[in-house]
């Protein structure tokens, strides 16, 4: 028995027996060889995507759930019941909605749009700006009708993604949808480009890739939304709603000189279970900003890995979490260092209330050949109630000692006492002196979000979750 078979076991009813599984159990059964050859076979896939899926499924079924020893103890996949989630294996590779033609459909702070529900495309489109520039924004199915061998390319070998994830191998194997953004070299887009996934029907599993290519000199800026398909499905007294999952990748690719921030929110509804995998390769002189924050969800398994291939790359990463009820979040952040003079400056927090965990891991790996590295990773939570747990867990691995800073910090616990007696003094009401320190403690992500009401909207799901703990201690 493996060390995360020997962790600690949970008695789940199903179908009249009791099974035993432990916290790092897969918590579905339908990643098989089976669903491969009828992906390949239903989709009409060339020879080389069947064997590059293949070869996914044989990774994702070797390797086990967490493969950093240090990380092991945090890991509980316990939360997610999919046991009889089905994957969508047939999806659209162009937008169903009339008048499809581009611009009409992009807003006048956006420089594009894809927006994906469940197995559909409801739009796509590209200003007039960005199409007479050369961007290129499609799915990844269509990506592949329209070029095939450049497609080829792009996937073979699943180089954009790490060999050591399981989840990351997953969604190579068997991705049914996806998103491919091309920013030609030399252009420079003024305003973001909207990725939209609404996901989220019952038992049910959409598995996806994105792949952003940004060429040298270029600079964009994405928002990423996150949300659910549609309302939430009642049911009768007793009865729960079946659990969803949604995966999903970003593999990033920056060019010599190239400037790339991402935005993300994500609120997917109560029951949904996320994977969700990032990671960039970034070029000489370039630049990359995450700003990342995990709201909703019932389960969230979030990965970020940057890797600094050339001298002068710089990556700037903050990510939040806002849980409640029973919420789980697990994130873990990878950095490695490979070229000369690379930077990158890396922040971690989460505010918890109620019974809501956050798992938040790092690690800095310096190379030898990162001679001047300038790195700093940060891991922070704040507990609002008594069961609120978080785990913060910062990780240095140095090989090259000639470093202009390799440091870290972490730090636990409730709000300070010192910041609520100052904004007290000055007759600021306490729920409302909490408030203003909670919901500063998570700006850093809304600050960064690139389009003025798309944060407006991430402030009133912070205020929203904020405002539900406050009805819930004055019922109490």
């Amino acid at each position: 028995m493996t060390v995360e078979r020997a962790a600690r076991l949970v008695r789940t009813e199903r179908a009249g027996t009791t099974e035993r599984r432990g916290v790092a159990d897969l918590p579905f059964r339908f990643a098989d060889r089976d669903l491969v050859e009828t992906i390949v076979a239903e989709r009409a896939e060339p020879a080389w995507l069947r064997a590059e899926r293949l070869a996914a499924f044989d990774a994702f079924d070797a390797l086990a759930t967490e493969p950093n020893r240090l990380y092991t103890p945090y890991i509980d996949l316990r939360p997610a019941e999919l046991m009889d989630v089905r994957p969508y294996v047939q999806t659209a590779a162009a937008s169903s909605a009339a008048g499809n033609s581009g611009a009409a459909e992009v807003s006048a702070d956006a420089d594009g749009l894809i927006e994906l529900l469940a197995d559909g495309v409801t739009a796509i489109g590209l200003s007039s700006a960005a199409n007479s520039a050369g961007v290129v924004l499609e799915t990844l199915g269509g990506a592949l009708a329209r070029d095939p061998e450049g497609t080829r390319a792009l996937l073979e070998g699943g180089q954009g993604l790490p060999t050591n994830d399981k989840f990351a191998q997953l969604s190579r194997a068997f991705w049914t949808q996806g998103i491919v953004l091309r920013i030609p070299a030399g252009v420079r887009l003024e305003k973001p480009i909207v990725l939209r996934w609404r996901v989220g029907a019952p038992e049910r599993a959409l598995l996806t890739r994105t792949l952003i290519l940004v060429g040298d000199d270029a600079a964009a800026s994405l928002l990423e939304e996150l949300s659910p398909g549609g309302p939430e499905i009642a049911c009768a007294a007793g009865e729960t709603v079946p659990q969803a999952l949604f995966t999903g990748t970003m593999e990033v690719s920056l060019g010599r000189g190239a400037n790339l921030s991402v935005a993300s929110i994500q609120d997917l509804g109560p029951r949904q279970i996320a994977f969700l995998h990032r990671r960039a390769e970034v070029g000489p002189s370039a630049s990359l900003h995450w700003a990342l924050a995990q709201i909703g969800g019932r389960f969230v398994r979030s990965r970020v890995d940057n890797r600094l291939v050339g001298d002068g790359a710089s990556v700037e990463q903050v990510e939040i979490v806002f849980g409640d009820a029973s919420q789980l979040f697990d994130l873990t952040s990878y950095t490695t260092h490979i070229g000369r003079n690379t930077s990158g400056n890396l922040l971690s927090k989460g505010a918890l209330k109620d019974a809501a965990r956050a798992f938040m891991k790092g690690l800095i790996t310096i190379e030898k050949s990162a001679v001047g590295t300038d790195s700093f990773l940060g891991e922070f939570g704040m507990n609002l109630s008594k069961t609120a747990r978080a785990v913060a867990i910062p990780s240095l691995e140095i090989d090259q000692p000639d470093c202009r800073r390799a440091a870290h910090s972490s730090s636990v616990g409730p709000i300070d006492e010192l910041q609520l007696f100052y904004l007290e003094s000055r007759g600021i009401d306490p729920d409302d002196a909490r408030k203003f320190i909670v919901l500063g403690f998570l700006e850093p992500v809304v600050a960064r979000v690139p389009m003025a009401d798309a944060q407006d909207r991430l402030r009133e799901l912070l205020e929203a979750k904020w405002a539900s703990r406050v009805a819930d201690a004055s019922a109490a």
